[in-house]
């Protein structure tokens, strides 16, 4: 592998262009988490009343936050990298200078993960505001390091998807099998505690079960040590993911 400090390069390229459209890019990395929230946690959370001795929201948030990172730099790493790859020959424009296939790719997960991160701590601010607050400002900290985290890791896995795909349809498979069903088997809207034993089992594998599992300990402060477990399937998973992601978007790029 070829890194260099040229991925910095990628990443302002990236942020310089984000700046005609962050207005409209961040209502758009609002919509879909803040629907949950107020559907969600508003109206189901008025019949549900507390869970666990807080209002359901405190269980509702640290999830619905980390599926938003998920979400949002998934999409960046889909869509938004098929379209400079394949559309506006970006990626060709990159590699014919000093910029090697590596730091490119490298350069748009990086960049995926920050798109997650803003969206993350929108969604955080909107939550701060609805009264739904982390128990300390260290608190705070650790969620904004878990998103990073979570960011690479989504951003990797979907340039493992943008690497195969053909076309955008192809991106529907991943989301509607993948990402889908993540959201609602991952204990995001509800435990996971009442599932049957085969579909516990299955949840083990799907990383934004661990990510919202180290959210919502982060969030209520309240700390156990299979938050090791956690932490080390989504870092072995994102080391993974990332060093595949860049090897088959290279072999994608130079043909």
């Amino acid at each position: 592998m070829n890194f260099s400090y040229r991925i910095a390069y990628v990443f302002w390229r990236n942020l310089v262009s984000y700046k005609r459209f962050v207005l409209t890019t961040f209502l758009a990395s609002l919509i879909q988490p803040l629907f949950y929230l107020i559907t969600f946690g508003i109206g189901m959370g008025a019949y549900i009343g507390h869970f666990g001795g807080k209002p359901y929201l405190y269980f509702l948030v640290p999830g619905v936050l980390i599926t938003s990172v998920m979400m949002t730099a998934s999409f960046e790493c889909m869509y938004g990298t098929f379209v400079k790859m394949v559309h506006e020959k970006l990626y060709d424009s990159l590699i014919a200078t000093p910029v090697s296939a590596e730091d490119a790719v490298a350069g748009d997960i990086a960049w995926g993960a920050f798109r997650g991160l803003v969206s993350g701590s929108l969604m955080m601010i909107v939550a701060i505001f609805m009264g739904i607050l982390p128990v300390s400002l260290v608190s705070v900290l650790l969620l904004v390091l878990l998103m990073i985290f979570v960011g690479i890791l989504f951003s990797s896995l979907a340039m493992i998807v943008t690497a195969f795909a053909p076309n955008f349809d192809f991106f529907n498979y991943y989301s509607e099998l993948v990402i889908t069903p993540m959201l609602f088997f991952s204990g995001v809207f509800f435990p996971l505690d009442k599932f049957p034993a085969w579909m516990k089992t299955l949840s083990l594998f799907l990383p934004l079960t661990h990510a919202v599992a180290i959210s919502r300990a982060i969030f209520n402060g309240t700390y156990t040590r299979g938050l090791i477990f956690n932490f080390l399937v989504i870092f072995v998973l994102e080391v993974i993911a990332f060093f595949i992601g860049v090897r088959l978007m290279k072999k994608r790029l130079i043909k």
